[in-house]
């Protein structure tokens, strides 16, 4: 078996705790979990979409985005409708409070990602995005 050091899953892990800790600092300021802001992020972008779609997006299992839900709905950031297609469906969007919320906390994220990928060459950032692609493309 490979060196605990060499594995590929932990070296992930690292690199994600390393990455992140760039960005913690905000997400406390503004009182959101990593998962909070992910799914504002997601629908900042999409603008509008079904819990399942939702979870497939931010990487959240189901039980888990519902609690997410719950508080960001209690936090007045996500309001909750039924589709006028298919009142089956329920449609989640960001509320006018989460997206001032956003358009404020977004440019200090964006500069942070800036400093966070200038250690690296735009050569070795554009090699990263490249082979993480790839990793997540593999099938077992």
């Amino acid at each position: 078996m490979r060196k605990f050091d060499d594995s590929i899953p932990l070296k992930l892990l690292k690199s994600r705790e390393s990455t992140m800790a760039f960005f913690r600092p905000i997400l406390q300021e503004i009182g959101l979990t990593e998962q909070q802001w992910r799914v504002i992020r997601a629908l900042n972008e999409y603008e509008e979409l079904e819990s399942k779609q939702l979870a497939e997006l931010c990487c959240i299992l189901s039980p888990s985005l519902t609690g997410i839900i719950n508080r960001l709905e209690a936090q007045d950031y996500l309001r909750r409708r039924k589709s006028t297609e298919d009142q089956r469906r329920i449609l989640i969007s960001l509320t006018d409070k989460a997206k001032t919320m956003f358009a404020n906390a977004s440019p200090r994220m964006e500069g942070l990602y800036a400093e966070m990928t200038s250690q690296l060459s735009p050569q070795k950032m554009d090699l990263l995005k490249e082979l993480l692609d790839e990793i997540i493309k593999l099938e077992p």
